[in-house]
């Protein structure tokens, strides 16, 4: 399936790509526009303004996205407080990570196209989902 989204990757982007490439659609295509009015018509567009999934009721995209696929890992929504807190900064979560995530996805939009940032950030979510997971079983920081 293809998805499509705003081109110019930052955090929101490069999770919610991450999110339905490893718990949507194993095979989805990413597609960079630079308005809805490009979206290829077999394309589902995601966190672009007036969207199904985008920003909603002060959701991210991300959140936005777990709660139409009804995914209910909470391995995820942790992820989704930190990225919350990344793109919107509202404090809404204690999520210390946020700032710095933001950072490194600002700094590799900067000196990649949009492709190359989804698959430089990919393993960065997945190492992000492993620490989690392993905190949400533990139930502590990992060591």
């Amino acid at each position: 399936m293809r998805w499509a989204t705003r081109a110019g990757v930052h955090i929101d982007r490069a999770a919610c790509a991450w999110l339905i490439h490893r718990h949507i659609d194993a095979e989805a295509e990413f597609v960079f526009v630079g308005d809805l009015t490009a979206v290829p018509g077999d394309a589902t567009p995601f966190d672009m303004r007036g969207v199904e999934l985008g920003h909603h009721r002060g959701d991210c995209s991300f959140e936005t996205i777990l709660r139409r696929y009804e995914l209910h890992d909470p391995v995820l929504w942790k992820i989704a407080e930190i990225v919350h807190e990344a793109d919107l900064a509202d404090e809404r979560y204690d999520a210390p990570e946020g700032p710095g995530f933001d950072v490194i996805l600002r700094g590799l939009s900067m000196i990649c196209d949009d492709e190359r940032v989804l698959a430089l950030t990919g393993p960065l979510f997945d190492g992000l989902y492993e620490y989690q997971r392993r905190a949400v079983l533990l139930n502590r920081t990992p060591g």
